[in-house]
């Protein structure tokens, strides 16, 4: 893996993408499109949030680039524009899971 140099300009922009990730309700929307793309009725469906909060979010993830949208007549469908995003989400439960294990192993040592 290349390690890229991070100016202060770069950091900038990684901030503003990961900003885009810390909303729970974001993150549920990306894991309900980890099987394939959905309509925003699909998507309130899948994550119980309301339709006008639904397309807000989806709307920022569009324009951080991490959504793409498709129009077919009068629906829209979303998809992940890039895989990568839930590698992200999966580092981070797997680093949660091993915080987890190690503080209940300290827990039973007591």
């Amino acid at each position: 893996m290349t390690r890229t140099t991070l100016n202060s300009e770069l950091l900038k922009l990684v901030a503003e993408r990961f900003k885009a990730l810390a909303e729970p309700a974001r993150l549920e929307i990306l894991n309900a499109l980890r099987d394939g793309e959905m309509t925003v009725s699909e998507l309130v469906d899948a994550t119980g949030l309301g339709q006008a909060n639904v397309s807000k979010h989806l709307q920022l993830l569009l324009t951080h680039g991490y959504v793409r949208r498709r129009k077919d007549g009068l629906f829209a469908y979303y998809q992940l524009a890039d895989r990568s995003v839930l590698k992200l989400c999966d580092i981070m439960c797997d680093r949660l899971a091993s915080d987890t294990a190690a503080r209940r192993k300290a827990v039973i040592a007591r």
